[in-house]
């Protein structure tokens, strides 16, 4: 297993470890395996709904090709929108322990969400061999599909060398999108949320904390978690010292209850 360094505001490097091979691949199973089940039923919908109609009509026509580029919606945006609402994961992803995370460590944007899901070949030519296979069994006796299959096969070629030599695990997808898989139960992501439950009557002792940005919060929180974890005082003892020397805090706490102190206070201060 692979493990990057990713350096936050502070100049210290948290680590994330990059899931294995196999990983990848059952998490890609599962979703193709979902996939293929919603394709029979939807194959078994469009079949009911072909036979209750007059297919000779040019109408008819028209409305059950309407039909079937609806039912195979789901199938085309299965990723994009479950990777979006699900914060970068997918009912395999989840199951096998990873999420797609920027190259910064942080959740990924929109954006980057659409561009790896517009460059994800791999599968989605799986999908649509497996789609041909169920409603045009004969098709694979032209040139044209079997040109398909070798596309197919040269990408998904393509995306697994990738992923194996990369130091990143990247795929085309990733590449271009600035964005990476990482295992979640390991390491915190940047943008897990910073929220705790802070008491009313708390005092903050640091008001300088609301002078730094979201991303230097979710930063402190993810140095703190990963010294923790590490048992690095170091770890905790540099950031400290960075933070003091820029908001100008003069403290003798230690570094584990100054950063904890400075999250208590962030959230206290930014519900008021």
């Amino acid at each position: 297993m692979s493990v990057i360094k990713i350096p936050t505001s502070f100049n210290i490097d948290v680590e994330f470890e990059i899931p294995e091979f196999y990983r990848r691949l059952i998490a890609l199973l599962i979703d193709i395996l979902i996939e293929f089940f919603y394709i029979k039923i939807a194959g078994k919908i469009y079949d009911s709904i072909a036979s209750s109609s007059d297919f000779w009509t040019e109408d008819a026509q028209h409305n059950l090709w309407a039909v079937g580029l609806l039912l195979m919606l789901p199938v085309m945006l299965y990723h994009i929108l479950l990777e979006i609402t699900m914060n970068g994961q997918s009912v395999g992803k989840k199951i096998m322990g990873m999420r797609v995370v920027n190259e910064n460590g942080g959740r990924a944007s929109i954006s980057q969400f659409l561009i790896r899901w517009l460059l994800r070949v791999s599968d989605l030519w799986i999908a649509l061999i497996i789609l041909i296979l169920i409603f045009y069994p004969f098709a694979f006796q032209s040139i044209e599909t079997t040109l398909i299959i070798l596309a197919a096969l040269a990408f998904l070629i393509t995306d697994i060398v990738l992923v194996v030599s990369s130091k990143k695990g990247q795929r085309i997808g990733d590449i271009l999108a600035h964005t990476i898989l990482v295992r979640t139960n390991t390491r915190t992501s940047i943008e897990e949320t910073v929220f705790q439950e802070v008491a009313d009557s708390y005092k903050p002792s640091f008001p300088q904390i609301m002078h730094l940005s979201d991303k230097d919060i979710n930063a402190i929180k993810s140095i703190l978690e990963t010294a923790k974890k590490k048992g690095d005082f170091n770890m905790a003892a540099t950031a400290s010292e960075k933070i003091k020397a820029h908001l100008k805090i003069d403290s003798d706490m230690s570094p584990f209850d100054f950063l904890e102190i400075l999250l208590k206070d962030y959230n206290y201060l930014s519900v008021k």
